[in-house]
């Protein structure tokens, strides 16, 4: 049985109550790449900290796959996914455009999922047959923007510097045949499909955890997510965000075009 949507509410709470105190303010930044940057700090490890606590007290035969702590269980049918600050580049940069993602799988797919973005206090939730947003105590579903073609859609991606010397050329497609293209965002670009005001999102070398929660807040608004062959998006990859089939469709044909 999926979980009650306050249980989201429980984890974007704990997370919140350690990563806005920490938000615009000093904070020690940690490298976890040596040939790049992939910062990390002590909000993002206190975040998951606080989020695992809540599930395994609760949910304790369910498994965890996150980005900071480790993973546990994930041969399970239920698997918690976490990224406790998608966009610590923006958020180390005082950018309210992170938000903490928490997705569950079941038996390998995301069936529920939250972005919740606590500075400019807006939650994102998802189950099955609903997709949501609350903003200033006011809850509204979510409907992404249908019937628009490549030539009139707005796309966004993290940065055209995630791209490899194979994907840049394929993205660069994409990106030529849009009629606006905006860099940044991280997870918060997907919510924005969610909720009809961009069209796509086209991205590369994504984690489970930056995907996990994304994934039926685009579905249960109408959109599709999947990685650039076509395939499910759970396991993350090259990934593809539309707020249409037929969109989705067209992209997918310029990606993977010889």
């Amino acid at each position: 049985m999926l979980p009650d949507i306050t249980v989201f509410d429980a984890i974007a709470e704990a997370a919140a109550a350690e990563t806005l105190p920490r938000f615009r303010m000093p904070v020690a930044i940690d490298n976890k790449h040596a040939a790049g940057f992939d910062p990390v700090t002590e909000a993002d490890r206190a975040a998951e900290k606080a989020i695992r606590q809540i599930i395994a007290e609760r949910f304790p035969d369910h498994g965890i796959l996150g980005e900071e702590h480790g993973d546990v269980g994930l041969d399970r049918d239920y698997v918690w996914v976490i990224d406790p600050i998608d966009g610590t580049r923006a958020f180390i940069s005082g950018l309210p455009v992170w938000g903490t993602l928490v997705g569950l799988y079941h038996k390998g797919k995301a069936v529920m999922g939250m972005m919740d973005q606590p500075f400019t206090g807006e939650r994102f939730i998802a189950r099955p047959g609903e997709a949501m947003v609350r903003r200033n105590g006011t809850t509204s579903r979510l409907s992404t923007r249908q019937g628009v073609a490549l030539d009139q859609a707005i796309m966004m991606t993290t940065s055209p510097k995630i791209f490899s010397e194979a994907h840049e050329p394929r993205y660069k497609r994409v990106e030529d045949s849009v009629r606006l293209a905006r860099y940044g965002c991280d997870c918060y670009a997907y919510a924005m499909v969610a909720s009809g005001y961009i069209d796509l999102v086209v991205e590369a070398d994504l984690k489970a955890y930056d995907v996990g929660g994304l994934i039926p807040l685009v579905e249960e608004a109408g959109g599709v997510m999947t990685t650039w062959s076509g395939g499910r998006p759970e396991m993350g990859g090259t990934i593809v965000a539309s707020g249409s089939a037929a969109l989705h469709e067209t992209v997918l044909d310029l990606l993977n075009r010889n």
